[in-house]
């Protein structure tokens, strides 16, 4: 998948790398404007007490830009309210089957 959106959005690319059912689906994200970065993502599938706990992560290499960002900015404060929204809908979709 690719998109081209506004400033915020940026302009990027996502690729499946890796997926086994019920255990894991990693991904590629490429990222292109308004700053180039390449990172790995993943939901983590684990199955408790009838129950799927999912968890959702990301993974980069900072460059002294980045590094810099981050502590000017509050990455969780930034993207974590995106990361709590993707859980919400991925649960409202499961549980609506």
């Amino acid at each position: 998948m690719s998109w081209a959106g506004n400033k915020e959005v940026g302009v990027g690319r996502m690729t499946i790398a890796e997926s086994r059912p019920n255990e894991l689906v990693r991904f590629k994200l490429e990222f292109f404007e308004p700053f180039a970065a390449t990172n790995s993502a993943e939901f983590a599938f684990k199955q408790e007490g009838g129950r799927t706990a999912v968890t959702w992560t990301m993974r980069g290499q900072n460059n002294f830009v980045g590094k810099a960002m981050c502590l000017v900015f509050d990455m969780d404060q930034m993207v974590g309210g995106d990361f709590e929204a993707g859980l919400a809908g991925i649960k409202a979709i499961v549980e609506k089957r």
